[in-house]
């Protein structure tokens, strides 16, 4: 599935019912790996095409390619679509589109990074060598295999609220810290095949072609992510344990992509699970910074949701608003 670095709403395609339907906003999300010589040159016009059209959202443009997620009017996604598919390189250019009641966006980024997922190792190119795309719906059967290695490629406190049965956690803070745990600890062992998952297939893109550059020979991964996998396995045949965390409001989401039941913490910004069942952004701490927090820190954090309520009222966006505050949380890919 494609999706941004952070901060996206996991997207659900509609069916040609669901369309007709639908609101106007259309949201398109989308990433491809190409080489992309002078990348810095596209920023200033691809800004201002998107200011022009009404477009909003976040592109990510890196020597290995772009990475984003835009909403807008038809005629302005399909303006910034085309635009896009008119650089060297990307006229093969996929997209994944849904549909929002309102603008899920307040404004326009293009932003010029060094990867358009940060794994931080030099060399690593998705175009050249990448792990076997497996279906959502061959997924079950792939990691029932006694001679798999099930991998969640996500950071702990994402792992900590759901997980696949019987997949390996690596406890790392952020995707930087992958390449290192697979070299001290991942060993092909007796079970020479290896599973690898995340919540929308990048990170996979990254991580099965490290593998591969290290020498395991059979690497796959989740074809649309955990989100993809949620989407379409039926509850009943799930192998999946848990919520999935996400990049916005809803906090998790569950099988369908229904929202779960975690909030996140007004104090650390981390997920917990709430006590009536309803997820988003809290404004109170969790048990653990009740308990742990200064009086301050607590009133400090009340006072910031309360503004971003009213900002949400005034239909503005309050400058702390889907700004999770563990700096851990700023550095996740997809």
């Amino acid at each position: 599935m494609p999706s941004i670095d952070e901060g996206q709403l996991p997207l659900i395609e509609m069916t040609g019912s669901q369309q007709m339907n639908s609101p106007a906003v259309v949201v398109a999300a989308l990433y491809k790996f190409t080489p992309f010589a002078g990348f810095e040159d596209r920023q200033a016009p691809l800004q201002a095409l998107c200011d022009e059209m009404g477009v909003m959202g976040t592109l990510l443009l890196a020597p290995e390619g772009i990475n984003g997620t835009i909403a807008g009017s038809r005629a302005g996604i399909d303006a910034v679509l085309a635009h896009i598919r008119g650089l060297p390189g990307f006229s093969d250019l996929e997209w994944k589109e849904s549909y929002a009641e309102k603008m899920p966006f307040k404004r326009m980024k293009v932003r010029l990074k060094r990867e358009i997922v940060t794994m931080g190792v030099e060399g690593i190119d998705p175009n050249k060598t990448v792990g076997t795309y497996v279906a959502p719906e061959d997924w079950n059967e792939l990691i029932s295999q006694p001679d798999v290695i099930l991998v969640d490629t996500r950071n702990d406190y994402e792992v900590a609220i759901g997980t696949f049965e019987g997949a390996v956690n690596p406890n790392i803070d952020t995707f930087r810290e992958f390449p290192g745990w697979v070299t001290k600890e991942l060993r092909q062992d007796n079970r020479p095949k290896v599973a690898m998952f995340c919540t929308g297939g990048i990170r996979c893109e990254k991580s099965t072609a490290l593998l591969k550059e290290m020498g395991f020979d059979d690497v796959y991964h989740l074809k649309g992510g955990i989100l993809k996998y949620l989407e379409n396995v039926p509850s009943e045949d799930s192998r999946w344990q848990g919520e999935c965390f996400v990049f916005d409001e809803r906090v998790s989401v569950g099988h369908g992509l229904e929202p779960g039941p975690y909030q996140l913490c007004a104090v650390c910004r981390g997920p917990f699970l709430s006590g009536d069942g309803q997820g988003g952004y809290a404004d109170h701490p969790c048990p653990k910074c009740e308990e742990e927090a200064d009086a301050k820190k607590i009133k400090t954090a009340a006072d910031r949701q309360r503004q971003i309520e009213l900002a949400k009222a005034r239909g503005e966006q309050h400058m702390g608003q889907n700004a999770p505050a563990r700096g851990k949380m700023n550095k996740v890919g997809s």
